[in-house]
Parts: C-alpha cells; structure tokens; sequence
C-alpha cells in the first residue's frame, strides 16, 4: 500500500467508484434521502434512527457506523441550498463498506478506532425549497440558544446526547470568496471555530486546528492554491462556535465555487477525499504531530470573485462618460416552476475592480457598450457589448441572451 498522504491523491482519482451516482445535482430532496437510507438499512454494520422531524413533519435520520472509542459527528444542510456535503457523506459511506480496494487499512483504522454519526440532512424543508432557512424562515444556524426550530433543538439533543469527540460542520459558501489574493476561487474552505469572543486558543480548538491542517496539506495536493480558511468571527448563536466551547473539537468544511463547476462535483470529490484524510488522522492520532502555524498557513479567504467581470467598459451618463469595472453575480432563478432554474446576474460592484476575479471575463476596451438603462448596484443587469455590428454579450433583465467566446474563463 502507498504510504503517506500520496495514497489520498489515488483515492480522489478513484472517487467515482465510491460516488452516490442518485445524488448528481444540488436540488435532490428529501425523498431521495430516504431512498438512499433504506438502502443502508440493509447493511448490519450500519445503524439508522429516526431523531425528529421538520416544522412539515419530514424526518431527520441519524446513521452510525463503526466500532471505536473516538466518536465523531457530521451533520449536513442546516442550510437547505448547501447540499454538497450531503452528497460526500453518502460517497463516504460506500467508501467505506467498499473493500476489495487498496484502501483496506485505511478503512479497517477508520471503523476500529471511531464511531462515526452523520446526520445528511438536517433541514429537509429547506432543501425541499432550495432555500437557506427553514419552513419559519430561521436560520437554524442562529438557533443555538433560542431553541425555537425543530431542527436546531434535535440537533442540539444529538449532540448532548452523542457528546462527540470531533464534530464536521458541512456547508457551501458563496462563489464570491477567493483563496486570499491568489486569483483562484476558494474551492473549499476550512475553519476551527472560535469557543469565544476573543477567538482563544483552547485545547480543543487546538486539535481542531490540527486536523484542519491535515485536510488542508491533502488538499493543497488534489488543487494547488485554491483552499481558505473560513472567517473566525466569533458567532455566539451558531451550532459549530457552540460545539466548540461545549467541548467537541469542530471543524467547518465550505465547498466553494471552481471554473466549469456549477453542480460543485469537484469540491464534492475533495471534501470526500479530505473526509478520509482527515478521519484516518484521527484514527492513528497523527494528526497531533501537526505543528499549529500550518493551520495558519491556509490563506485567509477574501470576497474578491464574481460571476462575470467586465472590464475597461466606457459608459455614457447624462453630461459625460466614465470607465469603469463591472462585476455581476449570478443567483439562481427559479422563475419558471418544475423547470431547471436558469442564472439572473445582478451588479454586484461598479468602479476600479483591478483587484477581483471573474469566473467568466470580458475585456470591454474597444467594444461599444451599451446599457438598456444605467447600471445599478443589486439590480439586475440590463446590458448590450458590441464589437462594430457583431453583440459579444447581451444581457436583459438579468439574464444572458446572447453570449459569444470572446469570455474567457
């Protein structure tokens, strides 16, 4: 068997033997979950509870598996529009009753010495609507103390009653934070939570720290330069800054955004290969060996990308034209029911943006712009680029109509 954090960069490359294929998007629901569960329901080494429900009645399931001392929890969508570590935790799970793999060891360590708990979905409402908050419209990761959604009071009980060693906080960011100054999207992003407001170094978040270094040096390896480090604000209602001071050594894990990765399946291959990276870490306590500045070494993240960048365009006002950068952002637009929602861009930011990036970007100098009406911030974008009689781009009310290769990725 390979040695060392090598083999990690051979099991990304063998992702989609693990890979859940029913879970390929980010808009499954909660009927696909269950469908998956009954699945596992069949594997005796593998434990399913049913621990509460939604404000709509839709169960919560926990699932357990493995046999050790170090009990480790991961809990999934408290966000019901960040579902891309919902989909690594079933990939982990077939990972790990795969055998007939090289990856014996790594498996036999992982089941022996951890229990893991994973709960993938803890808002099902929200995922039902895609959206952030659940079915009151509470954030239930600012539910901690408040306690007055069913899904933050359950997950709260889980916790209290496992009382893990290690917890896994699953989320997406937003595609606007970059891997500090270095151009590149902050494809995942890691956090040791602060346990309080002057962001002290305990003991635990220590250990945190460390494992997040782990992940991060096998991240670094599958896609150089594109890891962050999450913001360590303080949050004293939110579960992880919580779990943190309770004692549970909490890591947050954001999958981010990437080049020609709407459905997020390339953070979803690493945050399931950092998964293992990191539960093999704490497996074998090798993890301790880390020395605490390489936490500190993962490059703070940094609100710099945009969906679309449009460089060096004239823009006629009233009295006078200006130069100036603009940067769109697309959201996504559900306004046709039961269809696959499309993207309405909105200005995000107008002026000098020489220190931003664009997923997609376009040089305007020389082409002719011209604006259906004037650029406002937060506002839909409204927009023609023309080069002579040809359009490049074309953008009414938010959305793209005529886009031409002269974007570069």
């Amino acid at each position: 068997m390979e040695t060392g954090r090598d083999i990690f960069v051979t099991l990304s490359e063998m992702h989609p033997r693990y890979r859940e294929a029913s879970l390929y998007d980010r808009f499954f629901k909660h009927t696909e979950i269950l469908t998956l569960l009954k699945k596992w329901k069949h594997e005796p080494e593998v434990k399913i509870s049913e621990i509460g429900h939604s404000c709509l009645g839709k169960s919560v399931s926990l699932v357990k598996t493995g046999t050790g001392p170090v009990k480790v929890l991961f809990w999934s969508q408290m966000h019901g529009d960040e579902p891309t570590g919902t989909m690594a935790l079933f990939d982990l799970l077939n990972f790990l009753f795969a055998g007939s793999d090289a990856f014996g060891d790594i498996r036999e360590s992982i089941l022996e010495n951890c229990t893991l708990y994973l709960v993938p979905m803890v808002n099902p409402d929200g995922a039902g609507a895609f959206t952030r908050r659940n079915y009151q419209q509470i954030d239930v990761n600012r539910d901690f103390h408040a306690q007055q959604s069913p899904e933050g009071r359950l997950l709260r009980s889980v916790r209290d009653m496992i009382e893990p060693h290690f917890g896994f906080n699953l989320h997406d960011q937003s595609i606007r934070w970059s891997a500090g100054n270095s151009g590149n999207p902050a494809t995942v992003s890691l956090l040791a939570p602060a346990a309080d407001e002057p962001a002290s170094l305990t003991p635990g978040r220590k250990e945190a720290m460390q494992v997040c270094s782990v992940m991060n040096a096998t991240l670094q390896q599958l896609l150089p330069g594109h890891i962050g480090r999450f913001d360590d604000t303080y949050e004293p209602r939110a579960f992880g800054d919580n779990f943190q001071s309770l004692g549970t050594k909490t890591i947050l894990v954001e999958s981010g955004g990437l080049v020609n990765d709407p459905e997020r399946q390339v953070s979803r291959k690493l945050i399931f290969t950092a998964f293992i990276s990191a539960l093999h870490a704490i497996a074998t306590r090798s993890y301790t060996a880390e020395p605490l500045e390489n936490y500190f070494t993962i490059v703070p993240n940094k609100p710099l990308h945009v969906s679309l960048l449009l460089k060096n365009c004239r823009i006629d006002a009233e009295n006078a034209w200006y130069r100036a950068d603009l940067g769109l952002v697309a959201e996504l637009d559900f306004a046709e029911p039961g269809k696959f929602p499309g993207l309405l861009y909105r200005v995000e930011d107008i002026g000098d943006l020489s220190g931003y990036a664009g997923y997609e970007t376009v040089d305007a100098t020389g082409l002719t712009f011209i604006p259906i009406r004037p650029p406002k911030l937060q506002e839909p974008a409204d927009l023609i680029l023309q080069e002579g009689n040809e359009t490049i781009l074309s953008i009414e009310n938010g959305r793209i109509t005529v886009k031409t290769g002269r974007l570069t990725n």
